[in-house]
């Protein structure tokens, strides 16, 4: 082992950054042996230095200067895990101008500028990885990226978020409403003081951006999505999913849909969407993840583990830092599309509407109590062109009200929106009806 090592520099010390330190000294050993050379950590900057988080420091460049960290004419690689935006933003494009290549897991960075970050990687002849921002120690990127390479992916559909999986485990296992479960993730440490970016499905519309573009070479506005949480979800869901045989998940689900003439468009969208419950998705509960992926060649195929988590995470942020390590050695450097196709064939798509998606759904309607409701619910319904396929009563939440939960054959978007807002101005209506998607098929 006679080549020189690698070097390599990290930004943000927290519970990630704590994770790589420990797993590049830990690991030392078989790193190098695969590798064949050394990765050295020489320098970490972070903003307190109070604490060293209970790593071994020694013969470690650490205090808080960033700047001087991505001007050191030693290090290869430069770490970015601060997380937030704009100063990670700033931090990256220095350390790409500066000749370096970076390794991050800042998803919400990369949905919303990495086309921005990549073209200056790509100009400088460096790379930018990011296997951690999706699926934490899930090598999904990789995945596609190299081993489901000679695919078209025909779909795909990710539990992405192990904060919102914890919860809806939680709220079927025990019947404890969201604001309690939540509340009990987060003395845990699976949800944040603000929770939104996760029980909002914004973290995972992040993910599913990156993971459209790698799997279907497509460009797509994050923001574009649709993209619902799980806050408005009650136990008596959970109850009426099982009577059904289904269960209740936050997906993200992408596939292509062709235009006629040619061209197409994506379906992307992030939402609690009931599965059949023996479906290898309905399987994943706690605080994991899971990613089903169809290719035309390789058929279903499904990555799960942790979605988090110091170590998980870590585990990503070193395979990268080794992948790197050895396109240097190559003279390879800057030579990978980071999205998996080359950026000439990023294609810009636009997303389809909700409206326009077929299946079957899952309807509740808080109504008053009295005779004939229900009939002309169902006729309501029907003039939408929507047929029912089961009906399920539970009470309501005063005397005089009850709940109807039904489960619809399988009919367009636009007829279910259009009839629900049909019978929302009905003065039987005692609370605004709510829909779940049903996805089969994966």
């Amino acid at each position: 082992m006679s080549q020189r090592a690698v070097g390599v520099g990290l930004v943000g010390l927290g519970t990630v950054g704590t994770g790589v330190v420990k797993l590049l000294q830990r690991n030392a050993q078989v790193i190098a042996q695969r590798l064949g050379f050394p990765l050295e950590l020489r320098r970490i900057a972070n903003r307190e230095l109070e604490t060293g988080h209970g790593l071994e420091l020694d013969g470690l460049h650490f205090d808080t200067d960033v700047e001087g960290l991505l001007a050191d004419p030693t290090l290869d690689i430069v770490i970015e895990l601060i997380g937030g935006s704009d100063a990670a933003r700033k931090l990256i494009h220095t350390a790409i101008g500066n000749g370096k290549h970076v390794v991050t897991a800042n998803k919400a960075l990369l949905a919303e500028h990495g086309a921005e970050l990549f073209d200056a990687a790509a100009a400088r002849g460096v790379d930018v990885a990011f296997e951690a921002s999706v699926g934490g120690g899930i090598p999904i990127l990789r995945a596609l990226r190299e081993g489901l390479a000679a695919n078209r992916i025909e779909s795909l559909h990710g539990i992405m978020n192990g904060t919102t999986n914890y919860v809806l485990s939680e709220m079927e296992k025990t019947g404890d409403d969201f604001e309690a479960v939540l509340a009990r993730a987060q003395e845990l440490g699976l949800a944040e003081a603000d929770p939104h970016f996760d029980v909002d499905g914004v973290d995972a519309a992040h993910k599913l951006t990156l993971l459209v573009a790698m799997a279907l070479g497509a460009q797509i506005s994050c923001d574009a999505i649709p993209t619902e949480g799980i806050r408005e979800l009650s136990p008596v869901d959970f109850e009426v999913a099982r009577e059904f045989g289904l269960r209740i998940k936050l997906l993200g689900i992408a596939r292509p849909r062709p235009l006629d003439g040619g061209g197409r468009r994506i379906e992307a969208r992030v939402h609690p969407t009931l599965i059949p419950a023996g479906s290898l998705l309905a399987h994943v509960d706690g605080a994991m993840n899971a990613i089903a992926i169809h290719g035309d060649a390789a058929g279903p195929t499904l990555f799960y583990g942790a979605g988090a988590g110091a170590f998980p995470t870590a585990s990503a942020v070193v395979a990268d830092l080794m992948e790197i390590a050895r396109a240097i050695r190559r003279g390879f450097a800057g030579r990978v599309a980071p999205l998996s196709y080359l950026p000439d064939h990023l294609e810009p798509c636009s997303i389809v509407p909700l409206a326009e998606l077929e299946g079957r759904c899952y309807l509740i309607f808080g109504v008053a109590d009295r005779p004939g409701v229900l009939a002309q619910l169902t006729a309501l319904l029907a003039e939408h062109g929507v047929s029912i396929e089961a009906v399920l009563q539970r009470g309501g939440s005063s005397a005089d009200s009850v709940r109807v939960h039904l489960l619809t054959h399988r009919t367009r978007e636009a007829s279910v929106q259009a009839a629900t807002a049909a019978i929302a101005r009905k003065t039987f209506v005692t609370q605004p009806p709510r829909m779940i998607r049903v996805e089969e098929g994966f």
